[in-house]
């Protein structure tokens, strides 16, 4: 008894228990993701470790800091079981003086770099490595400080798996030099990578293809177009073409885009979205007149960018946005007072910054309306008052008033309001997963979410909702939307759907253009009516339930067979994405390898590395969207947007920022239209 009684007292103190939620039996909750683990502490601990061991899913919305904590943690008992198991081994193995020294000389000498060495015999305050463990670590921060590698490499799926590869060959293993990278390895991985791509060029017969054309400006003014290929089971980079030298000629342009066609097969191409940098109607017409069944359509992202830039300069709004700023920006240009907001926030960034300008501002607002209570105690503070570093300037007297002010926050509230559903449609149409056939329900969605928060308030309604409609008509606006939305089960035979009689000429232009021989087109109405009335194998009870819960695509290649024809169109039309944000996200790739002081490499070589690069970042993000990653964030804060930079001449062009946990709702107001447009368990609102 008493030795149970003590056990549980150890293990009561276990300081990992601050992240958890004890339960009843062997069960613990995770507080960053609420997630119910059978096991204990133990499994705690390597679920918040986010390494894969133990069969544990890792925590998608844990800090980095609580991680590296708990690594520590983790790494400091296992170097405890190795040293017990080191003193049970036989005596003579550890008392000859010749192993205890040889042993040295490994650890303190030769299994360090140069620069260790250097380390080791310059600098007599620096103690030796005591273990294996520390040893290595040690090595490794060398080896990220002499290269002046950024710190978030060792967050990729690739940095642990290369340390269990290394360490499965045990001592002398020799890295590959730098010539074998350049030559060997780099043709071999490029080679692997383009495996995986053939494999899915085998469902482009049946699904098609969209090419996305991203257009990018670096650092020397170049315009580079990026071109990838996108179906269901994987978006592929293709290749990055310079383009400065005829960026606005439409008539090169036009060849380029005919030879990227034809390297995919014209027959195997639905769409290609391209952003508003190009010659967007040039382009356009010329694709459309020489291939009959290609379409071109605008970046649905860009679109809801493009209006939540609008409300954004609405006067009101835009006051509301510059006096937040006023917070942050004191706060932020203040490490005193930057370390006393998380002191207040515990540990959590005031700010977000997104994708895009405006969406970063929409965010920073939705956090700062999340951290109003702490930012009040923190003004109100003992720590706050006596502080004369901050509390004597100037700015501190405008931010308490800011603080204090209740048109304030009820304008933020506003703001948050507004903004979110448009955030909402952002995010789904930004992950990269085939959604044509839904942008035109979460827009009509997002629109009534305005009207139901404004329905005392018609002057405002018809503000915003006239932006919108606006941006629709004349950026978003496509046959090949309208003819998805048509032919989505889940709005199709959703009876309080009203906008598909508004749709169905669309839809038809679309059949016209996609069954341009008579031939094809034999029996197309009788299958319409199959599809739209529910007969055959389009009423049967497995059809019915998977209206809602699988993808379009998928449930016409399931459930399709009654209208074989109508069938082949609807799952080329579905499988297709709208957006090119998604694959916008590595602009500094292109930074760095496109960098000719970085990289003095032939061009070759250049396009090969950008190729392996941006296809294995890909993976990489297809594989966080199951952790539940904010597809609309990244994870450092830009240091010079406008949220953080005191100067009024800043432009930045790289926004770095991960949207953490889901607001809670605890400070919000919103009359409850959220609950009515997405349902009563909304993570935004908590409704």
């Amino acid at each position: 008894m008493q030795k149970s009684y003590c056990t549980l007292m150890v293990r009561e103190k276990d300081v990992c228990w601050e992240y958890a939620e004890k339960l009843d039996g062997n069960k613990v909750r995770c507080k960053f993701c609420q997630r119910v683990l059978n096991g204990g502490i133990s499994r705690l601990k390597h679920h918040l470790s986010r390494l894969p061991s133990k069969g544990v899913n890792p925590c998608s919305k844990v800090r980095d800091d609580v991680t590296d904590r708990v690594r520590a943690i983790i790494a400091s008992k296992e170097d405890v079981k190795e040293n017990s198991s080191v003193k049970k081994q036989k005596l003579p193995e550890v008392k000859s003086p010749a192993t205890v020294s040889t042993t040295k000389s490994l650890l303190s000498i030769d299994a360090a770099s140069p620069v260790m060495k250097g380390f080791l015999t310059v600098s007599p305050m620096t103690p030796p490595p005591v273990n294996h463990h520390e040893n290595a670590e040690r090595s490794i921060a060398l080896f990220f400080f002499e290269n002046k590698l950024d710190f978030s490499v060792a967050r990729s799926s690739s940095y642990q798996l290369m340390i269990d590869a290394i360490g499965k060959c045990g001592p002398g293993f020799i890295g590959p030099s730098a010539e074998m990278l350049k030559t060997t390895w780099l043709e071999r991985i490029k080679s692997e990578v383009g495996l995986q791509s053939k494999d899915v060029e085998k469902e482009w017969a049946t699904t098609g293809c969209t090419i996305i054309a991203d257009t990018w400006t670096d650092n020397k003014s170049r315009a580079l177009i990026n071109f990838l290929v996108s179906s269901p089971s994987r978006t592929f980079f293709h290749k990055s073409v310079d383009a400065s030298a005829y960026f606005k000629n439409t008539k090169c342009l036009a060849e380029l885009f005919d030879s990227v066609i034809q390297e995919f097969g014209p027959e195997n191409v639905v769409q290609i979205i391209m952003d508003s940098s190009f010659n967007y109607t040039g382009i356009a017409n010329h694709i459309v007149q020489n291939y009959a069944t290609v379409f071109v359509s605008p970046c649905a992202s860009q679109c809801l960018n493009l209006i939540l830039e609008e409300f954004s300069r609405v006067d009101w709004v835009s006051r509301c946005i510059l006096q937040a700023q006023t917070i942050s920006k004191f706060i932020y240009n203040n490490a005193l007072l930057l370390d006393l907001m998380k002191k207040f926030t515990g540990g959590q960034e005031l700010i977000r910054t997104g994708i895009t300008k405006s969406v970063s501002t929409f965010l920073s607002l939705q956090s700062m309306l999340k951290q109003k209570t702490r930012l009040k105690h923190m003004f109100h503070s003992p720590e706050y008052a006596s502080n004369s570093s901050y509390t004597n300037k100037p700015q501190s007297l405008s931010c308490n008033a800011i603080a204090e002010d209740s048109d304030f926050w009820r304008t933020v509230e506003e703001c948050v309001a507004i903004s979110e559903p448009f955030l909402r449609v952002l995010r789904e149409v930004s992950e990269g997963k085939p959604t044509v056939g839904s942008i035109y329900e979460l827009m009509t969605r997002a629109k009534e979410s305005i009207r139901t928060y404004y329905i005392m308030d018609e002057n405002k309604c018809k503000i915003f909702l006239d932006i919108v409609d606006k941006k629709w008509r004349d950026q978003l606006h496509s046959p090949l939307h309208a003819a998805a939305a048509f032919l989505n089960p889940s709005i199709q035979y959703n009876p309080e759907i009203k906008f598909l009689s508004s749709i169905k000429e669309d839809f038809y232009k679309v059949l016209e253009k996609l069954l341009p021989v008579p031939d094809m087109r034999r029996d197309i109405t009788n299958q319409i009516y199959t599809f739209t009335k529910a007969h055959g194998m389009f009423g049967c009870s497995l059809a019915k339930e998977a209206r809602t819960t699988v993808s379009p695509w998928l449930w016409w290649e399931q459930y399709g067979d009654s209208a074989p024809g109508l069938q082949r169109v609807a799952i080329r039309i579905l499988s297709q994405v709208c957006s090119t944000f998604f694959f916008q996200r590595h602009w500094s790739t292109f930074q760095q390898i496109h960098s000719e002081k970085r990289n003095k490499i032939d061009r070759e070589t250049l396009n090969d590395l950008v190729y392996i690069n941006y296809n294995l970042k890909l993976a990489r993000q297809i594989k966080a969207k199951s952790l539940e990653v904010d597809s609309l964030q990244f994870d450092d804060i830009d240091m010079t947007s406008e949220w953080v930079e005191e100067s009024e001449n800043t432009s930045p062009t790289q926004w770095l920022d991960r949207f953490g946990p889901a607001l809670d709702g605890s400070d919000l107001n919103t009359r409850q239209f959220s609950s009515a447009i997405f349902g009563a368990n909304d993570p935004i609102f908590g409704l």
